[in-house]
């Protein structure tokens, strides 16, 4: 930022010559771009705007109207403003023309009433310029700096906005081309406030220029995009214009947004980014009131208050694809990651088309979150089957899922409740699904109790005890009796089936069935032993879940 007239008045220098301003004093905000010492009266074509003129006046005209037109030039060219010292040519007083022709241009104009070495006033202002340029290069520097460091990163919209929050200390939103808000960054403000009525507070601004300030809203906005195409808006909110330093901080930002959005074709979208950081921010109480959460999801265009709220998890039943790694490089965009992309674009894609609208996005490398707000005398289960049955439709013909629910809650609090709920059922649902179109914990009955509880202490020492001899043999002997008895099992003890679906012949099924009753010292002909290694089968399937 350049100094003002009023910044030059304070300097030590000048104020020595005990200055006074005469005219236009409702104008030393000016920026003063530089200082100049002239004693011409012709002097106007020599300057290209923003000059303060210093001058004795000793070879000003006499003629009141040449002194008028002086003035008049000053203005016309663009200066600044216009210091005269008195006692040379002017001794107490400048002539009343000088000072109305001031006023009637809009030109400051300052008496010295002592006498002052110009020298001295020009070396401390373009000191201080200089000064000031040296400070918007480094800021510059440092800008350049921590923006190209986020794009080799591939930092996230929201990484992108803390770090334009960070710099400027002022709100930043990052929007799409229907005003709908990506992202968020309220810098200490509250986030309800700033996003209420944001759709159409943000219509109503649309400023000229790729990046402009609009002065009735404090609103400096950019658009974002790149090679033609733009795909959104970044904004900063200013109670007060902003210097040139946010400018550049605006738009270096907005350049970082474009890039990272050219490089991330095959990752998700900005929308499902936008829908899983407030997916995850409830679940992790990231919010500090659930009314911030329900004002960032309204801003997407999903209402969370007033409605029942029931939590899905949505799991594919073929583990996610990991294209090979490279040394030093991410992996391709093939990976699971890209994948689980693709499903959360299809799940919103079927929110969409049965007009149910949600927040949608991945939970981690295995799970993608739908938080669906339904009206109050909604019921959950036909809104869960059309989910289910436009996603079949949508979501790469062939390829299966499971779809699991959780309760339904009245409040944004219990969402927390309801999502674990949901992943619990989707972790058990996926391992063995039967073809319905929702899972729900009722429906997992005896694999769904025993998953609840299979960090309990005591399943596990259950499981262990009944099954620990059987489980010790076959690791030390490399063999297959724990997939026999479970066979046996799941044939309700009818040898001759599990024999079939073992591929063994029946003598050699029995032989192992006779092995398996000497390791576990049991009668598999005992309905209540079978049934309690049965139990304790299906909880050391729990306890072997897949890593997150």
């Amino acid at each position: 930022m350049l100094p003002t007239i009023a910044d030059v008045l304070a300097l030590e220098t000048v104020r020595r010559g005990n200055p006074r301003v005469v005219a236009g004093a409702d104008r030393l905000d000016t920026r003063v771009r530089w200082v100049h010492v002239g004693e011409i009266a012709d002097i106007a074509h020599l300057l290209r705007g923003g000059e303060l003129v210093l001058t004795t006046g000793v070879a000003l005209p006499e003629d009141p109207e040449k002194l008028a037109a002086y003035i008049a030039e000053l203005a016309g060219v663009g200066a600044s403003g216009l210091v005269v010292e008195l006692g040379r040519r002017f001794v107490r007083e400048l002539p009343r023309p000088v000072v109305k022709a001031a006023e009637d241009h809009g030109l400051p104009l300052i008496v010295l009433a002592r006498e002052t070495p110009f020298v001295q006033i020009t070396e401390s202002v373009h000191s201080r310029i200089i000064e000031i340029q040296l400070e918007e290069l480094r800021a510059s520097e440092q800008l350049h700096e921590v923006f190209t460091e986020l794009s080799v990163e591939g930092a996230s919209p929201t990484e992108v906005l803390a770090q334009v929050a960070r710099l400027s200390g002022r709100p930043v939103v990052l929007e799409n081309l229907a005003h709908q808000v990506l992202a968020c960054e309220s810098a200490g403000r509250d986030t309800g406030a700033l996003l209420a009525g944001w759709e159409s507070r943000s219509r109503a601004v649309a400023p000229a220029g790729r990046t402009a300030f609009d002065p009735s809203s404090g609103w400096l906005v950019t658009v974002v995009g790149a090679r033609g195409q733009d795909w959104g808006r970044l904004i900063l909110v200013f109670d007060a214009p902003p210097t040139p330093r946010d400018l550049v901080l605006a738009e270096r930002a907005a350049t970082t947004l474009a890039l990272g959005r050219l490089l991330e074709r095959h990752q998700e979208s900005l929308e499902r980014q936008a829908h899983g950081t407030i997916l995850t921010g409830i679940l992790t109480h990231a919010y500090s009131d659930p009314d911030e959460a329900a004002a960032r999801a309204r801003a997407v265009g999903v209402p969370l208050t007033g409605r029942k709220l029931i939590s899905v998890v949505i799991r594919p039943t073929e583990p996610t694809e990991q294209a090979p790694s490279v040394p030093g490089l991410k992996n391709s965009p093939l990976d699971g990651q890209a994948q689980l992309g693709e499903l959360a674009e299809a799940t919103a894609a079927a929110c969409r088309d049965a007009r149910l609208p949600a927040l949608v996005g991945a939970l981690d490398q295995d799970r993608v979150g739908v938080l669906l707000p339904l009206p109050p005398r909604t019921s959950a289960e036909p809104a869960l089957t059309a989910l289910a049955d436009r996603l079949r439709m949508l979501w790469r013909p062939g390829s299966a899922f499971v779809l699991a629910a959780g309760s339904v809650v009245e409040s944004i609090r219990d969402v927390r409740r309801s999502f674990l709920e949901a992943e619990q059922v989707a972790d058990v649902a996926v391992r063995q699904p039967d073809g319905r179109a929702y899972y729900r914990l009722p429906d997992l009955r005896l694999r769904g109790l025993l998953h609840l509880l299979r960090d309990d202490a005591r399943l596990q020492t259950f499981a262990e005890r009944e099954l620990g001899p059987l489980l010790a043999h076959d690791a030390q002997r490399g063999g297959d009796l724990t997939r026999i008895l479970r066979i046996y099992l799941d044939a309700g003890r009818n040898k001759a089936v599990a024999a079939q679906k073992a591929h063994l012949s029946r003598p050699a099924f029995y032989d192992r069935l006779r092995r398996l009753e000497r390791i576990l010292d049991t009668d598999l002909d005992d309905v209540e032993s079978c049934l309690s290694l049965h139990v304790a089968l299906l909880a050391l399937e729990s306890f072997r879940r897949e890593p997150r």
